[in-house]
């Protein structure tokens, strides 16, 4: 993990999410396959309807930016944590409408059976723990999850938890997306700018979310959001060699 991240005032980060809303939306939509193209995202944004286009995918596009805005609202009021709270409030934002239930886990709902699964291609598909009424295995994963988090380095803890909740499906639909608005708003308290995966880099994300559904291994999905941060040329890392050793003392 980085041993230093460049870092920023609360009101200098926030200010970036606020000005790139527009790429940020259209990039986290292109990585759920909406076809709205960047002009498109602005022109919506922008309040003005766009024809041609599928009500669902319009939907999705504009609970992204309200996440987007409302994430800036809890960083900016200080209501910004890395808790259930915060999760569940977001989710209900980001897949409003879109998923079975949405703004709570996975058998707090009405829905108390239920469990969905990650399709990875040729490789088959992912399923997690269970639905089960009230939720008390995925709970408590949560709870244990997030509290070892918490020794972690702002950074590792923020892509850490996105992997968590990408991995859990704690949600019905809106995990990846909603785990990432939760992974900024961590980075983003600690004055670290927010990430955004690239739409170019779609395929790129796919694939080495697919490897690390399989694996359970973080370190490349970990590299791979570095890679993706604004200030990635002036992340600074272990040497090579404290690297290595690490991992001799690991095995």
């Amino acid at each position: 993990m980085p041993t230093s991240v460049p870092t920023h005032s609360l009101e200098r980060v926030c200010f970036r999410l606020h000005k790139m809303l527009p790429e940020f939306v259209w990039d986290a939509s292109v990585l759920e396959g909406n076809p709205f193209t960047f002009p498109e995202v602005k022109t919506l944004l922008d309040g003005v309807t766009v024809g041609g286009r599928k009500l669902s995918d319009q939907e999705q596009i504009l609970n992204l930016a309200e996440s987007a805005k409302r994430l800036l609202v809890m960083l900016k009021s200080g209501q910004f944590a890395l808790a259930k709270s915060v999760f569940i409030e977001l989710n209900g934002i980001v897949a409003r409408k879109e998923a079975l239930e949405w703004g709570v886990f996975r058998g707090e709902g009405q829905e108390k059976n239920y469990t969905p699964d990650v399709v990875l291609g040729e490789h088959g598909r992912y399923t997690p723990l269970p639905t089960l009424p009230g939720a008390p295995e995925l709970n408590r994963v949560f709870s244990e999850g997030v509290s070892a988090l918490q020794a972690c380095e702002p950074f590792e803890r923020a892509t850490a938890f996105f992997l968590f909740g990408a991995l859990q499906q704690f949600f019905f639909d809106g995990n990846k997306r909603t785990s990432r608005f939760m992974m900024n708003g961590v980075l983003m308290s600690h004055g670290i700018d927010a990430i955004s995966v690239p739409a170019a880099k779609a395929q790129e994300f796919n694939e080495k979310m697919v490897r690390f559904y399989l694996s359970k291994d973080a370190t490349e999905m970990m590299a791979f959001l570095a890679g993706c941060h604004p200030d990635a040329d002036a992340i600074l890392y272990p040497p090579v060699g404290d690297r290595n050793h690490d991992r001799k003392k690991e095995r």
